[in-house]
């Protein structure tokens, strides 16, 4: 069996590209990483995080969207590669772009203390989409049984959650670009613990 237009046309036809598509799916890329990189900004590194089933159905779908834009039609191996290749180079060049503290805060969300010394931090829970459902999740994930065993959660610019017991030592130079960590964490010299607004 063969395909009716013969194997040689058909392997170009399904793994080749013609050549005007190509400036094009390369700007798809960039065009689709910008936006994406705008959204993150926008709605936070929350939306990075899967922490339920309809969180893994975003996900997909949004994967499912930028992949067939970029592709075009017909989507073909050429097509995939040259894609692939545009947002490696896109990620390698905003990653040097975030080595210089001056522009990081312009590419990726800086860390953000959500939880200190047993109780959520409203404001910062509210500007990233951080849910009780959220921190109990990384408190289970972290071993830890209850709210009042913790000293801080932070959600990091990769959208996971680092979870501090209580008891732990905290180096200030290790929270200096941690959202919140000076007002709710550090006070005074030898950055010693306090207390979240709210709470004795």
């Amino acid at each position: 069996m063969q395909p009716p237009q013969g194997w040689p046309a058909f392997l170009v036809e399904t793994l080749g590209i013609q050549g005007y598509r190509i400036p094009v799916v390369i700007l798809s890329a960039v065009l689709i990483y910008l936006v994406f990189l705008i959204l993150v900004r926008l709605f936070g590194t929350r939306i990075l995080t899967v922490t339920s089933g309809f969180d893994a159905l975003v996900c997909i779908m949004l994967g499912a969207v930028a992949g067939r834009v970029i592709l075009g039609h017909p989507p073909t191996v050429a097509a995939g590669a040259i894609g692939l290749v545009t947002l490696m180079c896109m990620e390698a060049i905003f990653g040097a772009v975030e080595r210089t503290w001056t522009s990081k805060r312009l590419v990726s969300a800086p860390p953000v203390l959500v939880f200190a010394h047993g109780a959520p931090i409203e404001d910062a829970c509210r500007r990233t989409h951080t849910s009780p459902a959220d921190l109990h999740a990384a408190m289970r994930q972290a071993g830890v049984g209850r709210p009042e065993d913790v000293q801080s959660i932070i959600l990091e610019p990769r959208g996971i959650y680092s979870v501090i017991r209580t008891g732990v030592t905290l180096d200030p130079d290790l929270f200096t670009s941690v959202v919140g960590a000076e007002q709710y964490l550090f006070s005074g010299e030898g950055g010693s613990s306090v207390r979240p607004e709210g709470r004795n």
